[in-house]
């Protein structure tokens, strides 16, 4: 008899440790960032169909396999000796505090890409190591000027994207300061604080599969100032952004990233991204296309600190992508729900000026308008 209490008893501590284990939240440390020859894929929507982004805490359980891509797009990772001209000098093993250990071809933020710069090639640049993974400065390729290296103020200013180990209810915070200046074309500057938050952990289920994983929130604050011709330009704050970011084991980037901005007090999601394999996705040529009387936009043309206002055929929710004529995204916009009427406010555009092309998505169809940013 007394064989059998101890085997029970052993059976009961058995089952209490596997049911510890699997309530035990994951540790995210350096190993789990994209590697070299990596080539990650993502799908973008704008929108959320899932869980609250209020959902947070121990031993969640966010279901997200609703999601449905709009759009695709692959993050290639690449050693930094692979990198055009002189960025290997600059951020390869003689970069000093700018060092970097991996790079990745991607747009460069809008502070940059505001001065109509003619850009070729872009790319970022990450150094990673047992403590952090921070972002130590941008490259591009310049027609007649080359390869132009973007670095922080200083390895103080540099962004702090994660510090490690990550591990739920950890909370960390960076400033960062880099600015670029190309001699009679523009000088350009962003500053910008970061505060993460891991405030939840669990089991996160997307298209892609089920995983085990970390939330962790990143509040950002941005604030650009901008000088083109040698004429003084204004500082311009942006709207607060948070990333909401679910990171696993093992998979490079987040399994799931949600993108909002403030606008008017109201947190409002820009962008959704995920991890995925190749879909096909729907040609816009399938999709209703509205009728010109349908949407009007307008003012037309906008001044730089009017919102842009749009009639729409019946109420429901609206997303506005915007880019300008090389087809560079301006910016994504959507809004949950309208009465047949939306705005889009100035700070969207940020300092863009010229000629945009609006993709406006309603649940009746499709519509396609130009508008003039003075």
């Amino acid at each position: 008899m007394r064989h059998c209490y101890s085997g029970f008893l052993a059976l009961l501590l058995t089952i209490a440790t596997l049911t510890v284990q699997a309530q035990s939240p994951i540790v995210i440390d350096r190993n789990d960032m994209p590697n070299v020859g990596d080539s990650l894929r993502t799908s973008e929507t704008l929108t959320l169909a899932g869980p609250a982004l209020t959902q947070t805490g121990a031993n969640q359980t966010w279901n997200y396999s609703g999601l449905r891509p709009a759009n695709q797009s692959v993050s290639y990772y690449s050693g930094v000796g692979s990198t055009p001209g002189l960025l290997p000098i600059v951020f390869g093993a003689l970069g000093g505090v700018n060092r970097a250990t991996i790079a990745n071809r991607q747009p460069l933020p809008p502070v940059l890409v505001a001065a109509g710069l003619p850009i070729t090639e872009v790319y970022s640049f990450f150094n990673e190591s047992a403590t952090n993974y921070r972002q130590v400065g941008y490259g591009a390729e310049v027609p007649s000027v080359g390869a132009l290296p973007v670095i922080y103020q200083n390895q103080a200013l540099q962004d702090v994207i994660y510090r490690f180990p990550l591990v739920y209810q950890q909370r960390d915070s960076s400033n960062s300061d880099f600015s670029v200046n190309v001699p009679g074309t523009a000088f350009l500057r962003e500053r910008q604080k970061r505060v993460n938050n891991a405030d939840g952990w669990g089991t996160l289920t997307t298209p892609f599969g089920t995983f085990e994983a970390l939330r962790v929130v990143s509040t950002l604050q941005v604030r650009d100032s901008v000088s083109l011709q040698g004429e003084p330009g204004p500082a311009i704050q942006r709207p607060v952004m948070k990333q909401y970011k679910w990171l696993a084991k093992n998979q490079g980037i987040p399994l799931l990233q949600v993108i909002t901005q403030l606008v008017n007090g109201q947190e409002v999601v820009s962008l959704v991204q995920y991890r995925d394999i190749y879909r096909r996705l729907p040609v816009l040529s399938t999709q209703k296309q509205l009728p010109e009387t349908a949407v009007a936009v307008y003012p037309n043309p906008v001044g730089e600190g009017e919102a842009l206002r749009l009639a729409l055929p019946a109420s429901g929710p609206v997303s506005v992508t915007a880019t300008d004529l090389t087809g560079r995204v301006l910016f994504s916009y959507s809004i949950p729900r309208t009465s047949g009427e939306a705005t889009v406010p100035a700070a969207a555009f940020g300092t863009f000026r010229g000629v945009a092309m609006l993709r406006i998505q309603t649940e009746m169809g499709v519509a396609m308008r130009r508008v003039v940013r003075q």
